[in-house]
């Protein structure tokens, strides 16, 4: 938990003029700076920076705020890293007040080593863009793919020269560890004469890959004429992990804010070429399936994401995957598509043999979630008869299950119960809200912060309102124990019944957005003027009926009550599963496998020491 003070004492040494000005021309405007807003697209300047105020507003479109959330709506900064960039500018330590001196000085350790490997990754990229200006056979390629220096310039793609040690010439020893540590240099054999290094880069288009902060973190290589693999990557590094980073995000953080979707292609040459083409807001996947990780990166930037995949048969298998990591996040807000250009285009060929207006006609015209859902649900299943519905309905459940609670989710429940001839309160007796089995395989992953309500009619928890009031009153105390919950744990804390459920749910924004907060500034905003009544009235009671916890045993408690909610959990989907009237054995072997899983809580809450008493 970083202390509220510290932020106060932060922000009040931070010039929030610089800040932007890093970021966003402005120019002075009497006691003022203006300048084109960064949050969406327009021509005269409405977006203002206050030096007296330490705080800028657009006139346009509202957005406002602390140089700490311009960094963490405009640059994708979480809120640690934001407090953590401006104290480094500032000479300010940001306070560990849970950690040991172990761990701080290993938080120090990967930082310096962090930094070490990008500066790294920086000097080879740079050498390589130096390559590319002086080799007329790579520059050819590119002006024969329809690609100018400008834009070149812009992604900052560069060339690795023929040869097995080009790098030889740009780092003084090229036996250095971090050479192979960042993925540059290929060590085969054990130390000795006889061990071999060479560039892992050799004869091929440099593409580097950015972090949202605008770090080289990795790259990637395409060949200029026939070769196997056409594309190779950096391998993972301390730095780079595939299903984390999407390459053209950080050069089109602000076209995602003008065009207000991003497109999501499957190339680093579709994302160059379509930002030349005048579609800027595109980026890509790295040769891996789209990830719940990607989505909820580009949900910091946009709420709208378009899918573009080919019509063919892996086109089909990757917008799968690539719907199963959107669900999760997916909500009444958010809008998820999914374009199938013809086989024969790529997004690239389609605009230069089309033009943009008819691919940008194509953008809004692509399938939504809700269709490719039913559509992914519906593959191999013949509605004519009852027993094609029936597995029809059994594709659909864990795609379903996987979406928040909201109006999509229930209209969908409609469709789906129409499509399967089953009435919709049956379909909603069958599948129970939480704790299923695709909830529980997609809440490894990171989820939307969306409002969730409990169906109708659920019978009660076994985590009573007391203890629930308890849980409420450990997170109030200490915010950071949230994220030390898994994110199933998140899932079923957010679908518990009022109030406690909206409880968890605002508490998981607030610790999204700003990271941990302080119990005065979460007791404060529960107990504000226009606020959440459910919020307020859970404050008051807090006061009536608690002293606020303090020390290790928080944890501990903490567990205990997920533990009784995971356990009411899997019960009820046990009475679900086990009304069927004649399981197969896939349906059998779940219902072994829920309740071996409700014997190992019980187990493990028998062993556990009984609650202290409210």
């Amino acid at each position: 938990m970083i202390p509220q003070p510290f932020i106060d004492a932060l922000l009040d040494r931070v010039d929030i003029v610089e800040v932007v000005g890093r970021h966003v021309e402005i120019k002075r405007a009497g006691k003022d700076f203006r300048g084109l807003c960064p949050f969406h697209a327009e021509k005269s300047p409405s977006f203002y920076v206050i030096p007296a105020k330490q705080f800028y507003h657009c006139f346009g479109c509202g957005a406002q705020g602390s140089a700490l959330r311009f960094l963490t709506e405009h640059v994708g900064l979480d809120f640690p890293e934001a407090v953590r960039d401006l104290a480094q500018k500032v000479g300010m330590t940001v306070p560990e007040d849970d950690s040991t001196p172990e761990e701080r000085e290993h938080a120090r350790a990967q930082k310096e080593r962090h930094a070490t490997l990008t500066e790294v990754l920086s000097k080879a990229g740079e050498h390589w863009r130096k390559q590319l200006k002086a080799n007329e056979r790579a520059i050819g390629y590119l002006k024969g793919r329809g690609l100018t220096g400008d834009i070149a310039a812009r992604f900052g793609m560069g060339y690795a020269p023929e040869g097995w040690r080009g790098l030889a010439s740009v780092f003084a020893r090229y036996d250095d560890p971090l050479l192979s540590e960042s993925g540059l240099v290929i060590v085969q054999g054990d130390e000795g004469p006889e061990q071999k290094r060479y560039d892992r880069f050799r004869d091929r288009i440099m593409f580097p890959i950015r972090s949202v902060q605008g770090e080289i973190v990795g790259f990637g290589g395409r060949v200029l004429d026939q070769g196997e693999p056409k594309y190779l990557n950096s391998p993972e590094t301390p730095v780079f992990v595939k299903g984390r980073e999407l390459y053209g995000l950080y050069e089109a953080r602000q076209a995602l804010r003008e065009r207000g979707y991003c497109l999501v292609v499957e190339g680093y040459m579709d994302v160059v070429a379509l930002a030349q083409l005048g579609f800027p807001n595109a980026v890509a996947t790295l040769g891996t399936a789209c990830t719940a990780e990607h989505v909820q990166k580009l949900l910091r930037f946009t709420d709208r994401i378009v899918f573009s995949f080919d019509g063919d048969a892996a086109g089909r298998r990757a917008a799968g995957r690539a719907l199963q990591a959107a669900l999760p996040h997916a909500g009444d807000t958010r809008g998820v598509k999914f374009l199938f250009l013809p086989p024969e285009h790529d997004p690239d060929s389609f605009v230069r043999e089309h033009g943009a207006a008819a691919f940008e006609h194509c953008v809004q015209q692509a399938v939504p979630l809700s269709r490719q859902l039913v559509e992914m649900a519906r593959e191999g299943c013949d509605l004519g008869n009852a027993e094609g519905r029936s597995r029809m309905l059994a594709q659909a459940r864990p795609l379903w299950a996987a979406l928040p609670d909201g109006a999509l989710k229930r209209q969908l429940l409609n469709d789906l119960a129409r499509q399967g001839g089953v009435e919709v309160g049956d379909l909603d007796e069958l599948w129970p809200r939480a704790g299923g089995p695709m909830a529980r395989g997609a809440a490894a992953a990171p989820k939307t912060v969306t409002a969730r309500r409990p169906p109708p009619g659920r019978r009660p928890l076994r985590a009573t309102a007391s203890s629930l009031d308890r849980a409420v009153a450990l997170l109030v105390a200490r915010s950071d124990l949230w994220e030390r919950l898994d994110s199933e744990a998140h899932e079923l804390l957010s679908q518990v019944q009022p109030p406690h459920g909206e409880f968890f749910c605002w508490l998981e924004r607030r610790v999204h957005d700003e990271g941990a907060l302080s119990p005065q500034t979460l007791l404060g905003e529960m107990r504000a003027d226009g606020g959440e009544p459910a919020l307020a009235h859970l404050a008051e009671r807090l006061a009536a009926l608690h002293e606020m916890p303090s020390g290790e045993t928080t944890v501990a408690e903490l567990e205990v009550i997920v533990c009784r909610v995971r356990l009411d959990a899997l019960e009820r989907e046990l009475e679900g599963m086990t009304s069927l009237a004649a399981p197969s054995p896939e349906q059998l072997a779940a219902i072994r496998q829920t309740r071996a899983e409700a014997n190992a809580l019980k187990i493990r809450l028998s062993s556990q020491a009984v609650m202290p008493a409210n």
